[in-house]
């Protein structure tokens, strides 16, 4: 069978790269190399494009190709260091330029290519479509004004950049409804479809392990609901904490969880932040997750929880507040829900929990890795 090639534009960086502290979100990462083998499965070589730029201070970084693994070529532009506002800006607008002349001389008219949608993207991705009316596949996995204000040019870019799309993957039913107002043809993919093994591993203290795994950015809520939990829990339970956040954030969730071990039969401890193979195993060790975001957060419309299919992936049941999103989702009748957003009505979803009864989320998000490679592959050639 005769290889295909596809271009797949997005902020992206890699090991190969690291020092030069190219711009990226590490949750985009995993997605954005799962999508790469749902490619790779369907014999399409992947010509992985990132406009990052180095969020450096000094240095000159040269543009290259790299051979991230087999099938997959990353291509880097040149970019330099930069310490005012203004270097800033020249830094941005530089690697975009690169990105724009590149497609401009490098595609064919009704060419498909993927591109991971951002604002900063907007405008070279419209001008290549109208020059080289290529076919454009947009994956969207959030609406950007739903996390913060912009100004009105970049709402508007946004949306400018929703309507030049032939077609879409997009991570919630939810976003089709909100954006793909013209029914043009859309997949859904809620995150990483990517079953882990099971690695043998538990704790084997005859406890309840229930992690929540994630930012503690008090503004989404998820680490301090789930600290407080404790509280309401026996003792044969075991709340872990662990993931990502800013000194200030770590800090406050440290004291959080040094008051309530004072006054809880429940242990809860922070765990640290773990990444690769100590993640998956961590997260095999335990038997609950938690998904624990504020409910009434804007972004919660639109936009699906990746943790609960990490827990899922590794053998986990999920508890998660009730969201539409989640509900309606392809694993919306899996997970156990909550309805009050407060610790009491967390901890007696967590305790109604049945560890004894079968369960196996491995194979459901077996079924949702094969449905995907073939809607993908569908899409592609639409």
């Amino acid at each position: 069978m005769a290889i295909k090639q596809i271009k797949y534009i997005a902020f992206y960086s890699n090991d190969f790269i690291g020092s030069q502290n190219r711009q990226m979100a590490i949750s985009a990462t995993n997605k954005i190399d799962y999508i790469c083998s749902a490619f790779r499965r369907n014999n399409y070589e992947v010509e992985l494009i990132s406009p990052s730029w180095t969020n450096n201070q000094r240095g000159y970084y040269k543009g290259e190709v790299i051979n991230a693994i087999e099938g997959v070529f990353l291509r880097i532009f040149a970019s330099f260091g930069a310490k005012n506002k203004i270097q800033r800006i020249c830094k941005y607008i530089f690697s975009l330029f690169q990105l724009l002349l590149y497609l401009l001389f490098n595609t064919k008219k009704g060419e498909p290519i993927v591109v991971y949608h951002s604002i900063s993207l907007s405008l070279p991705i419209r001008i290549v479509k109208h020059l080289k009316k290529i076919k454009l596949i947009l994956e969207v996995e959030e609406i950007y004004q739903d996390i913060q204000s912009h100004s009105k040019y970049m709402t508007k870019s946004e949306y400018k950049l929703f309507e030049s799309a032939d077609s879409f993957i997009f991570s919630t039913e939810l976003l089709n409804n909100s954006i793909n107002k013209a029914n043009k043809p859309y997949i859904i993919i809620n995150g990483t479809y990517q079953v882990e093994e099971d690695r043998k591993c538990k704790f084997n203290d005859d406890k309840i392990h229930v992690v929540y795994a994630g930012t503690f950015d008090p503004r989404k809520g998820g680490a301090l609901a789930a600290a407080a939990v404790a509280e309401y829990l026996p003792k044969n339970y075991h709340i872990h904490i662990i993931g990502f956040g800013s000194k200030d954030d770590t800090s406050i969730l440290l004291k959080k969880i040094d008051e309530l071990s004072k006054n809880t039969e429940a242990t809860i401890t922070y765990d640290g932040l773990f990444s690769g193979e100590a993640y998956i195993r961590f997260l095999q060790k335990c038997d609950i997750g938690l998904s624990t975001q504020t409910p009434e957060a804007a972004y919660n419309e639109t936009s699906f929880p990746s943790k609960i299919l990490s827990y899922m992936a590794n053998g986990l049941r999920v508890v998660s507040v009730r969201i539409k999103t989640i509900e309606i989702s392809t694993v919306g009748q899996e997970v156990y829900y909550y309805d009050e957003p407060n610790p009491k009505a967390i901890a007696s979803t967590i305790t109604s929990i049945d560890l004894s009864e079968s369960y196996n989320s491995r194979e459901i998000i077996r079924r949702l890795n094969l449905n995907f490679t073939e809607n993908i592959k569908k899409l592609l050639e639409e």
